[in-house]
């Protein structure tokens, strides 16, 4: 009669049932599906071909039967063979040599196991003799897998980026097994008998990892991944992170009691206390959240950016205009609009107040932008902190440094406004670019911040770059420039000593009286024009002007438009009488170009106005026409640039002039334009009162030095 099968003995057979149908069905697939030119393609099927063998005499006849040892250590066997043939997959010859010895030295020790085993089979009546072989056993087995432990180490840490998606799922595999044969046979060695839990769920193990040999035997199996949604996983490790702080705590007043007495029950009352209240504080902290989170992200997720195609996209867009021609300012503001998927644009770059002025758009046609787009408090705050600014969190009154008080209105109001980014070059801001928003709403977040920082610093550097080339450029055309007029100047010097001796001689030596009144008025004037010319060009990059007196700016505004009437309509728009301190020349000679250039930019029949105003110390006589206008960019790199002239044959050196005049004054030129409705220059001086006041006290606060 057949004794019935006991639950736990039919319990132990069912799994070492399952685990030789997972190793069967790993055989097939490899067999099926695996990549022929794999190097570890005939050691997986013989491994998992023994592994399933193996099982399955496990479940009929016992896992310590002999058939069954055998078809385990075949296995072992064929898993040793597989890491040889991994470490001479990639050519590495020299690497093979050091290794060999050991993978000898493995089989060999592996192959004791039959001589061990036939020894205890013939002495198995023995008791201590039989402990002695069981032990043996053990030591053979552990020795196998800390030798086989070392090898994988070896070959992965060696291993080139080719190779190393082929060992990833094989690896993990192989480290599986040996690691958990190595701790099972530990325990058993240490505890004199195989621990029956481990021992039971062998062969379902082996299975598991057969099934990771056949993942990784085709090109889709290393490519498999767990990808879980972030709530999923934002839960996940809050549960995690829940469940270790109570094992802490559990551990920690465990841990106490030991201590016995009432010193124990105080220290746990204590301990318990300080934790409650720990996370009392931590739990509901939005900044303990918020750092969860970034962190949860950056290490659990793919990453939003292909780091890779932005860079060349940004690289391309700033070394190649185009086509249109576009200029570096203008593919800065596309290069970073492009890496957040933003439509539009614009770039604002401190002036010399360091009032941030707009220089360039990109799509974005339908925002007006005022002449100071934001305050130099603003631009000292961005430069300090380095800080990308998301509009909607300042919309919403969330404030990180101070900036919700300094972002100007105008940027606050329209809600196509985006974010803020900062060009920061050597801790200098260099310029600003507001970005519109994407098409698709979201949010920033700290991907964003990291990607739109570093290429906040690169773009800083081509623009410091570019204005350090063109400083050297138009150095270079100064010097060249100052040669020239220095030859002029020489020759002027002669032509007005010999107008002036020809008219001396002509005094005293012409016969006719009428003929030499006639010459000698010719040659004054001719003289005295000269040695105008003269004094002018010698006033050229000196940015110094002599004989400082009191301006009536409604006269001479006045004299202006008498000048002009003949050519041009232009109207003074107000007459209150306002004295300031300045050089009449000089001034007038800064008006007649300005009026000049408004009359070349307006219709024939459009007025241009001057206005003459009052502002807290400062006269100020304003240019206005209704002309064509000038493009942001214009008016930032090219106005008061020497050389540089919207006009066809333009020299480019009036508005330099007038410029350098008036400072040299103590004033300042301010000019607005928008293209298509015309540009409004300002003059502004100190009234003479203030000037005299100064001049009596020994007051200087270093007007002259005041830029446009």
């Amino acid at each position: 009669m057949i004794a019935p099968i006991s639950p736990a003995s039919m319990g132990e057979t069912l799994v070492w049932a399952a685990g030789a149908i997972l190793s069967a069905g790993a055989l097939l697939w490899i067999w099926r599906h695996g990549e022929r030119t794999r190097p570890d393609l005939i050691g997986l099927m013989v491994a998992s071909g023994a592994s399933t063998l193996w099982c399955a005499l496990a479940a009929g006849l016992g896992a310590d039967h002999t058939a069954a040892i055998l078809a385990a250590m075949t296995r072992n066997l064929a898993l040793i063979a597989t890491i040889f043939c991994l470490f001479a997959a990639d050519g590495r010859s020299a690497s093979v040599k050091p290794v060999r010895p050991l993978i000898i030295a493995l089989v060999l020790v592996q192959l004791l196991q039959p001589v061990v085993l036939l020894i205890g089979n013939r002495i198995s009546g023995v008791p201590d003799l039989a402990e002695a072989v069981f032990q043996a056993r053990l030591l053979i087995d552990m020795l196998v897998a800390i030798g086989a432990l070392m090898l994988l180490h070896n070959l992965y840490a060696g291993a080139p980026n080719a190779l190393r998606p082929v060992l990833r799922w094989t690896g993990i595999a192989l480290a599986g097994i040996f690691a958990f044969d190595l701790n099972l046979y530990m325990l058993a060695y240490l505890g004199g008998a195989m621990p029956e839990l481990l021992g039971n769920i062998r062969g379902l193990f082996a299975g598991i990892m057969a099934v990771l040999f056949a993942l990784g035997m085709n090109a889709a199996g290393p490519r498999v991944q767990f990808s879980p949604s972030r709530i999923v996983t934002f839960r996940t490790l809050s549960l995690v992170l829940i469940g270790g702080y109570l094992s802490a705590m559990v551990l920690v007043t465990k841990s106490l009691a030991m201590l016995g007495g009432e010193v124990a029950r105080a220290s746990q009352i204590v301990f318990v206390a300080a934790a409650v209240v720990g996370a009392a504080i931590a739990l509901p902290s939005s900044r303990l959240r918020g750092w969860l989170r970034v962190t949860a992200t950056k290490h659990l997720f793919q990453h939003r950016y292909d780091y890779r195609q932005e860079w060349l996209r940004f690289t391309r867009t700033i070394g190649h205009g185009g086509a249109s021609g576009a200029s570096l300012e203008e593919r800065a503001v596309k290069a970073l609009a492009d890496m957040t998927e933003s439509p539009a644009g614009l770039l604002l770059m401190p002036n010399e107040e360091a009032q941030l002025e707009l220089t360039a758009r990109w799509n974005w046609p339908t925002i007006a932008v005022p002449a100071v787009a934001g305050d130099f408090a603003l631009s000292g705050l961005l430069e300090q902190h380095n800080l990308i600014l998301a509009f909607d969190e300042a919309r919403a009154g969330i404030d990180h440094c101070g900036e919700t008080a300094q972002l100007p209105e105008w940027l606050l109001e329209a809600d196509d406004v985006w974010a803020l980014v900062p060009l920061i070059h050597f801790d200098r801001l260099v310029g600003v670019i507001v970005l519109a928003r994407p098409r698709t709403p979201r949010q920033l977040d700290w991907e964003d911040f990291d990607l739109l920082r570093v290429a906040g610093q690169q773009l800083a550097s081509y623009l410091a770059e570019q204005a350090g080339q063109q400083a050297l450029m138009d150095a270079s055309r100064f010097d060249e420039f100052n040669r020239r007029i220095a030859f002029v100047m020489h020759d002027i010097k002669n032509l007005v000593s010999q107008l002036s001796l020809l008219a001396a001689n002509a005094e005293r030596h012409a016969d006719n009286p009428a003929f030499r009144a006639d010459m000698l008025v010719t040659l004054r004037n001719s003289a005295d024009k000269l040695s105008a010319l003269l004094a002018r060009l010698g006033r050229y990059g000196s940015g110094q002007v002599n004989a400082l007196g009191p301006i009536d700016l409604v006269e001479l505004a006045r004299t202006m438009a008498e000048r002009f009437k003949s050519a041009h309509p232009v109207a003074l728009t107000r007459e209150a009488t306002v004295m300031v301190m300045g050089n009449r020349e000089a001034l007038e000679q800064t008006l007649i170009h300005l009026v000049q250039n408004a009359i070349d930019a307006s219709e024939p029949d459009m007025p241009v106005f001057l206005d003459v105003t009052t502002q807290g110390l400062h006269g100020t006589i304003e240019v206005v026409d209704a002309g064509a206008g000038m493009s942001p960019e214009f008016v930032r790199t090219g106005l008061f640039k020497p050389f540089v002239s919207s006009k066809a044959g333009g020299f480019g050196i009036g508005a330099f002039e007038a410029r350098e005049l008036v400072r040299a004054m103590g004033g300042r030129i301010a000019v607005e334009s928008r293209e298509g409705l015309g540009t409004r220059f300002a003059v502004a001086l100190p009234l003479a009162e203030v000037a005299r006041l100064r001049e009596v006290d020994g007051f200087d606060d270093g007007s002259a030095q005041k830029v446009a």
